[in-house]
């Protein structure tokens, strides 16, 4: 019997670097495996104890910056990203392009929202004329289902018609008017549908707002024609073009120069507010989703006058904003 001679040393290396490359890579599958396993269970698992903590103890993860940066769209080539909306109308026989919503003189450009039902069809056909003359955008919410009996007005087909039955301005607004698409208008106007504007003048009251600086505003209401007011700060001032403040000795109701806060300075009611771009930005986190008829809002608003604004530093820190 011939015995075999051993393999060379050179054949026995290629053996051992072939063992070797395989159990690497099984190796480096079981890792993954366990990485994709592990990942499955910590979330898991921190989702359980995260939901067991109170919300105002409950860590944000996260900074404002990287929430910002992880929009879905990081992914898309340089040049074709468009970060806002707006409520321009583009039909398909036009070529022309839409309108911008900016008035005669180009200075202002805005938006007017209300919650609308056809019973106050002529008061809001007057509210609706005024804004459009100006070329301001107009946005109808039906709260009552019925759109069809708004067609016969000229504007008709130059307004937003949003229809949701049985819900109020604050549930439209938080889902129809996203600070990114309201980015182009300058001012939202949020107005209730009984508002008589006989002698409101949209583009003379902006210019005021831009004069005064003011972020967050209401018109005054005149007190020969305006009946249920319930607060003294609403009432028009005809001294000054403006009013910050009221000054009140009644026993319920004692406003003077040492009020800081709401109904005696600072306040906006809800009926008829009028916001910067920059305050609806805040507005709009600081409305809820259950929010019906905004009762108690009003007194949060000036957290959005203060800009940059302090609501939004607070959400983004954590802070519990609530009480």
């Amino acid at each position: 019997m011939k015995h075999q001679p051993p393999p060379p040393p050179r054949r026995w290396g290629v053996v051992a670097a072939v063992v070797a490359l395989v159990l690497l890579a099984c190796l480096q599958i079981q890792y993954q495996h366990l990485k994709v396993d592990l990942g499955k269970a910590g979330f898991a698992s921190a989702t359980q104890e995260n939901n067991a903590i109170p919300s105002r103890n409950r860590i944000r993860w996260g900074t404002a910056r990287t929430r910002k940066a992880a929009t879905g769209a990081d992914s898309l080539p340089r040049g074709i990203v468009q970060r806002h909306s707006d409520m321009s109308l583009r039909p398909l026989w036009e070529d022309d392009a839409a309108s911008t919503h900016k008035n005669k003189n180009g200075d202002h450009s805005a938006l007017l929202a209300m919650a609308v039902g056809i019973s106050q069809i002529k008061n809001v056909d007057t509210m609706a004329r005024k804004f459009l003359k100006e070329n301001y955008a107009v946005m109808l919410f039906h709260y009552d289902g019925n759109v069809d009996g708004w067609r016969h007005l000229e504007w008709s087909d130059k307004a937003i018609h949003i229809l949701a039955h049985n819900q109020t301005k604050w549930w439209f607004a938080k889902r129809f008017l996203h600070p990114d698409v309201m980015a182009i208008y300058d001012f939202i106007f949020l107005w209730d549908e009984d508002l008589g504007v006989e002698s409101f003048n949209p583009r003379r009251y902006l210019d005021i707002m831009v004069s005064e600086g003011l972020e967050i505003t209401q018109p005054a209401l005149d007190p020969d024609l305006s009946t249920d007011i319930h607060h003294r700060i609403t009432i028009r001032n005809k001294m000054t073009k403006v009013h910050r403040r009221i000054y009140d000795n009644r026993p319920s109701m004692n406003c003077s120069d040492e009020s800081k806060g709401p109904p005696c300075t600072g306040w906006v009611e809800g009926m008829a507010p009028v916001f910067s771009r920059a305050a609806w930005k805040c507005v709009w986190h600081l409305i809820q989703n259950d929010l019906i008829h905004g009762w108690g809002l009003d007194m949060k608003l000036g957290y959005c006058a203060q800009l940059p604004c302090p609501l939004l530093n607070k959400m983004e820190r954590g802070h519990d904003i609530s009480g």
